[in-house]
């Protein structure tokens, strides 16, 4: 969005960084008083900037160490086709992002598991079973380099 001024952006950093952050605290980080940041934030909520808070979770704590990257290639790109692609992947849990692509491929796929067995039940019985599939391409990710969320405002 770019009617952001410098303010706005440097309170959307820091709840980037951590939710959690008190509103005195926050008031304190950007230069405001209590109340104007707090309006300040609300109207990022409202305005659909902000969209919502969560917890980071780590995956290997939970027993989801497997990341595999899946490249899907539909026998067609009818809208159709398309929309009932991403409906049905929308369900699973184990997908946690999904993109259409331009290129090769229609579709890359993030999905974690906790193990090898567990990702090829979710090869049998999720994702083969999808009408329209003409091909998967399964990359395993060895280790993490990077991984954020935060947006570089």
């Amino acid at each position: 969005m770019t009617d952001l001024d410098a303010i706005d952006r440097k309170i959307l950093t820091i709840l980037q960084a951590d939710s959690r952050v008190t509103m005195q605290e926050l008031a304190d980080q950007v230069g405001l008083s209590v109340s104007p940041c707090h309006r300040r934030v609300k109207l990022l909520e409202e305005r659909g900037v902000i969209t919502r808070y969560i917890a980071m979770v780590d995956q290997k704590s939970v027993g989801l160490p497997v990341s595999v990257f899946i490249s899907i290639k539909l026998e067609r790109q009818k809208e159709e086709d398309l929309d009932r692609f991403a409906k049905a992947i929308s369900k699973w849990k184990e997908v946690l992002e999904c993109y259409l692509m331009t290129g090769t491929r229609d579709y890359l796929l993030r999905v974690v598991t906790a193990d090898l067995p567990s990702y090829e039940n979710f090869i049998k019985t999720k994702l083969t079973r999808l009408d329209g599939i003409a091909s998967i391409e399964s990359s395993f990710a060895l280790s993490q380099v990077k991984y954020s969320i935060a947006l570089p405002v």
